[in-house]
Parts: structure tokens; sequence; C-alpha cells
């Protein structure tokens, strides 16, 4: 049975360096992800992706264009399911104001420890979440490709997998 997430991801990059949070909770815990998530009720795609990007790096998003729209499946327990469907809006960030911040505020719902930038080649399939390694394709290759991913092995990490201070 499966679990279906639904989320805007925003994709900001200083150079070869991009802009990831630590991630507290889900299938993605103790990894590097996106900034991004949830829709709230009565919100357009645009207002999510500038109100989580603002909750998890501290920084306001002031231009933006839409990559597009993929999803990842692979194994994941929760409740009564056994598989996620995570569809994802990708945007690329264009520019921000503020600087990111090293330790987010932490409130109900919250599910970043904070926000900084990290060199491509530090990721990979260990330490971080699909979403990180379609934004890492994204920035070698210079072309967002829209298409789904299945993996076959998934795993929720007891223990981080980040640096303690990004």
């Amino acid at each position: 049975m499966y679990h279906t997430a639904f989320g805007v991801y925003g994709i900001l990059f200083q150079g070869n360096c991009l802009a990831v949070i630590k991630k507290k909770a889900g299938p993605y815990q103790n990894r590097y992800d996106l900034p991004g998530g949830s829709m709230e009720a009565g919100e357009l795609l645009e207002d999510t992706l500038c109100r989580e990007f603002k909750e998890e790096t501290g920084m306001t998003v002031t231009s933006y264009h839409q990559l597009g729209t993929i999803n990842f499946l692979y194994p994941w327990r929760y409740k009564e399911t056994t598989m996620n469907n995570h569809i994802c809006v990708f945007y690329q960030i264009e520019e921000t104001a503020g600087a990111p911040i090293s330790h987010a505020p932490q409130f109900d719902g919250q599910d970043s420890l904070g926000c900084g930038f990290l060199p491509l080649e530090q990721f990979h399939a260990a330490n971080a979440s699909p979403l990180v390694l379609k934004a890492c394709e994204y920035g070698r290759k210079k072309q967002f490709i829209e298409k789904g991913q299945r993996i076959t092995e998934w795993s929720v990490l007891s223990k981080p997998h980040v640096h303690e201070s990004l």
C-alpha cells in the first residue's frame, strides 16, 4: 500500500555548492535534503516554495522559476503503508535575500535543523535524499530531466550522516 506525499522544493546554487538542510524527520531524516515541503491550505505552489524556503533556511526567495515535477517511489513503512510515492515540484531559486541559518528555529512541523551550502561532490546515496541527488544531476548537466525514479532499497537513517555544522 502506498503513502503519497506532495511537496515543493527549491534548488539554490552558489558556484559549485548547493543549499541543503539537515533533515530531522520523515524518510530522509539524518540526511541532507532540499529546502521545501508540503503545501498548506489555500497556498499556491509559489507560496509554499517561499514559505518553506524561509522557514528552513532563513533566506527570502526573491526570484525563481519552475523546473518541473517528478516522483520518487521507494519502500518506506509509514502508518499502514509500505511504499512512498513522493511527488516533487522543483524550482530553481535565482535570487535570495538574507543569509542561511545554521540552526533553524524549531516549531511544530519543522523538519529542518539548519541550512548551509556544500559542494556537489559531497552528496551521495548514503547521505542525501533523492531530491538532493536530482539537484546535483541538474547542477552537473545544466538540464532538468523530468523522469521519475524507482528506488528498490531505502532505509531511514537512525544516526546522522551529515556534518554537525554546515
